[in-house]
């Protein structure tokens, strides 16, 4: 049996072929409008399929995998779940930021986790060692903090988010560059501190591979994470259909 996930951000979408627990394929587009998305699930052999998004809904998507005989599960808010949620206002909580917290315990089970998902925006969530979300925090990302910083003030240039990033800038661009992204590398170690002495940090988003090479803490590296949720996700809503 072969499941199918979509992360569908803001900027990427990752397409994922699992067996069982064990990721055999990947797949990531950029910036691909919904005919692009359709086509790349297209070409791809699949049982089952779930999709998260936060940048709307893929028209068609659920109809072309009808025709194939595969069911689509959408997560939302009222999608059943194998971990907790103590969130106060569970409909307007991100759906990716509820997978990944899935994927989390899914990888650390029994473990007080904090997820820090870096891309367009930043999110850092906790999960306690019982298995429930117990919420966190959103932050700009890198590159909306350097946008923020042209659009807000007279003088700033608009500075790319690719290039140099030195622990003290040598010039405006990479003093902006450097303060943008050193911003999130402190946001991540103040938070990790926050956890119990068997806590454990995750990183996932675009950004999470480049922060990771900055951070002095033990962080683990979970580029799938949402995925892996929604794997886990598919595999709980098999088991305990509704």
């Amino acid at each position: 049996m072969i499941n199918l996930t979509i992360d569908r951000g803001n900027t990427t979408t990752k397409l994922v072929l699992w067996e069982g627990s064990e990721p055999v394929a990947t797949s990531t587009l950029f910036n691909a409008d919904n005919a692009t998305l359709l086509r790349a699930v297209g070409e791809l052999t699949f049982d089952r399929a779930a999709i998260c998004t936060v940048a709307g809904d893929v028209d068609g998507l659920e109809e072309m995998l009808a025709k194939r005989g595969v069911k689509l599960l959408t997560l939302t808010a009222s999608t059943p779940l194998p971990i907790g949620n103590r969130y106060a206002t569970p409909l307007t909580l991100g759906v990716d930021r509820i997978a990944a917290a899935v994927g989390a315990f899914t990888l650390y089970p029994g473990r007080e986790l904090l997820v820090a998902d870096i891309g367009t925006c930043v999110t850092y969530d906790r999960i306690d060692a019982d298995g429930n979300f117990l919420g966190g925090n959103i932050a700009p990302g890198i590159g909306m903090r350097l946008r923020a910083m042209f659009t807000f003030t007279k003088a700033l240039p608009d500075v790319a988010s690719a290039g140099d990033t030195p622990v003290c800038g040598y010039s405006t661009d990479s003093a902006m560059r450097a303060g943008a992204f050193y911003g999130v590398v402190a946001e991540v170690k103040y938070y990790h501190t926050l956890l119990g002495g068997e806590g454990l940090t995750l990183l996932t988003g675009g950004w999470s591979e480049k922060v990771a090479r900055a951070l002095d803490i033990d962080a683990k590296l979970c580029p799938l994470l949402v995925n892996r949720g929604l794997n886990r996700i598919l595999q709980y809503n098999e088991i305990n259909p509704q």
